[in-house]
């Protein structure tokens, strides 16, 4: 992966001093903004806050109060709806497309008051009150203390700043898995919860097919040493580079697309190719090598439980307990409503089946039989197949 992205920049290089290639089209501005920058870009309302958790971590929470047609401007009115991405993404993932076909956007223009979390280690969430952010300490996480400490900071804090004492939550992957955590194990925010969306939801990764928790399985020695036990594909200028002047050469298109089908699922036909720019310079955003580390421990497995530390005598300082203890899902009585992908290398099908019988308030339902686990933020038609249901519940659930 790294010599792939070492050899193009390498041609980028050659290329711009002799002038090799040429763009076939304009690169996307928006793969060179923050998230701020986005949002103003397309005309709407913006808002950035930072939301200390517990333990001391700066969360960039971002806003977008209304969209365009101000439908619904008086706060009091307006439903609250949260947004939290994935492994590897962050917040930009739901306002990457157009705004005709970005969650983030239609969820503004349809009157919902939107919000959109950062989990600690992305792009947007990498300061801490009191560690530095090279050292091992600040790095020490995995999605249990998202799970612990992020989500319901976050959650607090909207509640407090909305006035709305119930909020929709939106989870894709990891957002989906954090929340199952959250609302099965802390009750008091379980209850601010009105619905629950779980898009591409991931719990257990029994029959996972995505190469990157295999090899993450198989080499987390090697990681480890290029990792430094900290950082893991953080988002940084040489990546960005790739992403928006790579990209866009017609050459490292297909390159570029290939990529991400390897990682999620091949599904040629429901990707907007003239937005790989946005997606590749935005993505990866990072993480901490040891929540990498904590999903390749579940590889294989039926079920879902915390980070274990290495030893019994570790074990029982974090846990009071010699093993690492067990998530249940059963715990969590939040309506939830599920999309899952046939296609989809992270949220396997089977694993996804196995989730489905432990959710004890579904309220709803839907396999795509095309889909892979980034269709659900990038698809053509996700629209349709997903968002417009979306607002169909929620105006259900008034």
């Amino acid at each position: 992966m790294w010599y792939l992205f070492k050899v193009m920049s390498f041609i980028l290089t050659l290329g711009t001093a002799h002038g090799a290639f040429r763009y076939k089209r304009s690169v996307n501005p928006e793969a060179n903004m923050n998230i701020r920058q986005i949002i103003s870009y397309w005309g709407y309302p913006d808002e950035e806050y930072n939301v200390v958790t517990e333990d001391g971590y700066i969360l960039g929470l971002y806003r977008i109060p209304y969209g365009k047609t101000k439908i619904g401007k008086n706060s009091a009115q307006r439903l609250v709806v949260y947004l939290q991405h994935g492994l590897l993404t962050s917040a930009s993932s739901w306002i990457s497309n157009l705004p005709n076909n970005s969650l983030g956007f239609i969820l503004a223009d349809a009157g919902y008051d939107v919000w959109m979390g950062n989990s600690r280690g992305t792009t947007w969430s990498r300061k801490h009150m009191y560690l530095k952010t090279n050292s091992k300490e600040f790095w020490a996480f995995s999605f249990d203390e998202m799970a612990k400490y992020d989500l319901p900071a976050s959650i607090d804090f909207i509640v407090k700043q909305t006035g709305q004492e119930e909020i929709f939550y939106v989870g894709h992957s990891q957002g989906t898995t954090i929340a199952f955590i959250t609302f099965s194990t802390i009750p008091k925010i379980a209850e601010r919860i009105k619905v629950f969306f779980a898009l591409a939801p991931v719990f257990s990764i029994k029959y996972l097919r995505s190469p990157l928790i295999k090899i993450a399985y198989k080499w987390k020695s090697v990681i480890k040493f290029f990792s430094g036990n900290k950082a893991f594909l953080p988002n940084t200028a040489f990546k960005r580079l790739i992403g928006s002047k790579l990209c866009p050469l017609k050459i490292f298109r297909k390159t570029c697309r290939d990529f991400l089908f390897t990682l999620y699922g091949y599904d040629p036909k429901n990707l907007n190719m003239s937005r790989m720019d946005v997606y590749m310079s935005q993505n990866p955003a990072g993480t901490s090598f040891q929540n990498i580390l904590h999903w390749s421990q579940l590889f294989n497995s039926s079920y879902m439980k915390a980070f274990d530390w290495g030893s019994p005598a570790l074990n029982l300082i974090h846990y009071n307990q010699t093993t690492a203890p067990l998530y249940n899902v059963t715990n969590m009585k939040v309506s939830t409503a599920t999309w899952n992908g046939e296609n989809d290398l992270m949220a396997d099908p089977d694993d996804t089946g196995i989730l489905l019988s432990e959710i004890t308030n579904l309220i709803y339902h839907k396999t795509i039989s095309y889909y892979n686990h980034i269709d659900f933020l990038f698809g053509l038609d996700v629209y349709q197949q997903v968002y417009q249901e979306i607002i169909d519940i929620i105006q259900r659930n008034i």
